[in-house]
C-alpha cells in the first residue's frame, strides 16, 4: 500500500530479459535503507526488490506488469519516481494507492500556468476506468488530484515542488505514463455495473 507521495527518484542502470520476466536494476539515494523482498512503487507500479549490490538494487516485472504500465518504453538512464511501502500510522498524504497500474495514458499537452504546470491525459475509455472532477488519480506513482475530468481524458496541475522532485519535468507530448485509477472509484464503479 502506497500514499503516492514521491519519496525520491532513481536512475534505471540495466535492464535484463529472462524469458519473458524483466530484470531492471536502479540507483538511488535510498538503496542502502532498502532491504530484499521490499516492495517498492517505481512510477507507480508495485515491485519487489530481488537483489542489492553497492548503490543500486534490482527488481524483477512479469509479462502482466509489462503488458500493462510503461515498464517496456524503459531505457537505461531512466528517472523513475520512487515510493517506499506506507508505514501503519503514518499520515496518508496522498491518498490509497495500490502499486497496481491499471492502464497506460499518453500526454497531450503541458501548459505552464503562472508557476505551475497543467498536464493533460488521454486513455482508453474502453476499458471502463473513469475519473472524476476534483478526484484522485496517480499518474507515475504521483497522488494527484483530478481536473477537467472528460470521458477518456482529464487533467492535473502540477506546482514547482512536484515538478522539481519528480519525473514530470521530463514529460513530453507523447510521453506514455502509468495510471492507476483511484481504488474507492473503482469499487463505486463495479457496484454499479460499469465494469
Amino acid at each position: 500500500m502506497f500514499t503516492g507521495i514521491i519519496e525520491t527518484l532513481g536512475r534505471v542502470q540495466e535492464i535484463q530479459k529472462d524469458q519473458d520476466n524483466v530484470h531492471i536494476t536502479v540507483a538511488s539515494s535510498i538503496t542502502g535503507e532498502l532491504k530484499i523482498d521490499q516492495s517498492i512503487a517505481h512510477n507507480g507500479v508495485c515491485l519487489t526488490v530481488v537483489a542489492i549490490k553497492d548503490n543500486t538494487y534490482t527488481v524483477t516485472a512479469i509479462v502482466e506488469t509489462i503488458n500493462k504500465t510503461n515498464l517496456s518504453h524503459w531505457k537505461v538512464g531512466d528517472t523513475v519516481n520512487l515510493e517506499r511501502a506506507m508505514k501503519l500510522g503514518d499520515r496518508l498524504d496522498g491518498h490509497i494507492v495500490q502499486g497496481h497500474v491499471d492502464q497506460t495514458g499518453t500526454c497531450i499537452a503541458i501548459e505552464e500556468a503562472g508557476g505551475s504546470w497543467h498536464y493533460t491525459f488521454e486513455y482508453d475509455s474502453n476499458l471502463n476506468n473513469i475519473t472524476i472532477e476534483k478526484g484522485s488519480i496517480t499518474v507515475n506513482g504521483v497522488s494527484l488530484t483530478v481536473v477537467n475530468s472528460k470521458q477518456n481524458q482529464f487533467s492535473v496541475a502540477i506546482i514547482p515542488y512536484t515538478y522539481e522532485h519528480t519525473n514530470f519535468n521530463a514529460f513530453q507530448i507523447g510521453t506514455i505514463v502509468n495510471l492507476e485509477f483511484d481504488v474507492i472509484g473503482k469499487y463505486v464503479s463495479r457496484l454499479y455495473g460499469n465494469r
